[in-house]
């Protein structure tokens, strides 16, 4: 390889965009534009420089070192000869690339904290390039603008406060901007009590101006009560609040100080932005906190549903697997009974009629204790009949009477009102429930269920109680009815207590989901036309 760059030269590829040129002149232009607003204690254009580098990807900086080149360009060439060469040089190429750096840093070092990260550059580039503008203009000027090392101080100070302050007026507007994409209802933060809040803060930053000078405490008390509403927009929409209210407070207080002359400097303005500094940075703090844990409710609410709805299907799959069961049971019911009918009329037709009649005794007696069974594996008259029906007509019934220990349930409402799924889920509960209380307490046991309505919610409340009142569930008993019956319940957007001598049970669905469960139950219904199903409604 022949190294003959030397005497050829290097070839670059340099590719400018319109659009980055358009960057460029947009962004000289708003320097240019808020720096006639601006005062040393309130310096925009510091806060346009971190505010375009955390907007613009990096690929896009150079355009923004060209934008920053042309505005130093056309303000400080006429001070040429008043500040030298050197000065004007250096105290403007050194800014930017300053700004760029820091973030770079604090991108890489602070990823995953976007509020930290934020509050790390505003200060770390407020301090730097105050210190390259101060130390510069004490170094290159003809005659230095401090005579003394307070006097240095106090002007670092002065221009360090007014850079932090106008980068927390403008960096949080562009991270909000920024993020418009990521967060689905960031747009819901623009509503009533937004506009309310900066109404009022204008409001107030507007009489502070009234003011006279005489009254300047006055005046300083309305500029903090305008920290009140940006407060209210911190608690209300968290970061986002804070990244609407912190800048309209500092941009309203930086408006309204007086500006008789381009270096002017009014000390009570200047402490009020102080406090107002402070309070800005308390409030994106707890505003990120706020949306932090806020961000964390919602993922484990909607883990919590998504729970309970995976839940909620599997009790509807298992249901299905015992309808599928219970419909091949009584088929089977019905081919036993059809054998043993032609088995009685073949006794019949050869003379042996006190036999046939001792077996038509016993298949009777058979025939409806397997099809009380078979009812206890899945209620097919609930799909048409309804949960009461399935309850007083099926084998559940018949085992509450043969325990003696079970009172006639009451029960009030239209149970038909809710979906098959609840229907379902309240027949399961109410047959556990009971069976619990059968084998851990003694006495006589009251079952009660009543359907209710509630606007838009639909339900059944259910009750298994101790006849006895003055005897109170053993703690055994209600442990095991948490373990057992609170799946469900909350499967179901319901609940489950116990309350002394009684377990009380809540099921509650939306009326949309009742209708559109009733729908899918009658299509079950009509869906079953064996003479199993037949035999079953002959029954009820």
């Amino acid at each position: 390889m022949r190294l003959n760059w030397w005497n050829e030269g290097l070839q670059l590829k340099l590719r400018i965009h319109p659009a980055g040129l358009a960057l460029a002149v947009l962004y000289a232009v708003a320097c240019w534009a808020t720096r006639q607003l601006s005062l040393d204690q309130f310096y925009l254009p510091a806060g346009i420089r971190v505010a375009a580098v955390l907007l613009c990807p990096p690929r896009l900086w150079p355009y923004l070192l060209l934008g920053e080149y042309a505005y130093f360009a056309q303000m400080r060439y006429p001070m040429l000869e008043k500040y030298g060469v050197a000065w004007a040089v250096l105290a403007s190429a050194s800014l930017m690339p300053s700004v760029m750096l820091i973030t770079h840093w604090c991108r890489r070092t602070m990823a995953n904290s976007v509020n930290a990260r934020l509050l790390a550059i505003a200060l770390l580039s407020s301090v730097v390039v105050t210190l390259l503008n101060v130390t510069f203009s004490q170094l290159l000027w003809p005659t230095p603008p401090a005579d003394s090392a307070l006097a240095f101080i106090t002007r670092a100070v002065r221009f360090s406060v007014g850079d932090f302050i106008a980068i927390l007026t403008a960096a949080p507007l562009a991270l909000l901007w920024a993020k418009r994409n990521i967060e689905s209802n960031w747009k819901t933060i623009f509503t009533g009590p937004t506009a309310v809040a900066l109404s009022l803060m204008m409001l107030l930053g507007v009489t502070a101006t009234l003011i006279p000078p005489e009254a300047s405490a006055l005046r300083t008390s309305l500029q903090l009560l305008m920290g009140l509403p940006a407060i209210a927009l911190t608690c209300l929409h968290g970061w986002r609040g804070a990244a609407i209210g912190v800048p309209a407070l500092n941009l309203i207080i930086g408006l309204t100080t007086p500006k008789p002359y381009a270096a002017a400097f009014d000390a009570s303005a200047f402490t009020t932005q102080q406090i107002m500094a402070i309070t800005g940075v308390a409030l994106l703090l707890l505003g990120s906190r706020i949306s932090h844990y806020h961000r964390r409710y919602r993922l484990r609410e909607v883990g919590e549903k998504n729970a309970i709805n995976l839940a909620r299907s599997s009790h509807m799959a298992s249901e299905l697997d015992l309808r599928e069961r219970a419909i091949h049971l009584r088929k089977l019911g019905d081919g036993i009974d059809l054998s043993l009918a032609e088995v009685i009329n073949w006794l019949n037709s050869h003379g042996h009629s006190a036999i046939a009649g001792s077996l038509t005794h016993t298949a009777t007696v058979h025939s409806r204790l397997f099809r009380e069974q078979a009812s206890m594996v899945y209620p097919t008259a609930l799909e048409r009949l309804g949960l009461y029906v399935a309850l007083q007509a099926g084998g559940v019934r018949s085992t509450w009477v043969n325990t003696h220990r079970v009172a006639e349930p009451r029960l009030g409402g239209d149970p038909c009102q809710l979906s098959l799924d609840m229907q379902l889920a309240a027949y399961r509960t109410l047959i556990d429930a009971v069976s619990l209380l059968l084998k851990n307490e003694p006495g006589q046991i009251v079952v009660r269920a009543r359907c209710i309505r509630m606007g838009q919610q639909r339900g059944i409340v259910m009750t298994i109680a101790l006849l006895d009142p003055h005897r109170a569930l053993s703690a055994t008993t209600a442990s095991l009815v948490r373990e057992r019956l609170a799946g469900r319940t909350l499967a179901f957007g319901g609940s489950v207590h116990c309350r002394h001598n009684r377990i009380v049970m809540v099921l509650v669905e939306s009326a949309t989901t009742a209708r559109r469960g009733s729908t899918v139950g009658a299509a079950f219904g009509a869906g079953i036309t064996s003479p199993a199903w037949d035999g079953q409604q002959a029954q009820a």
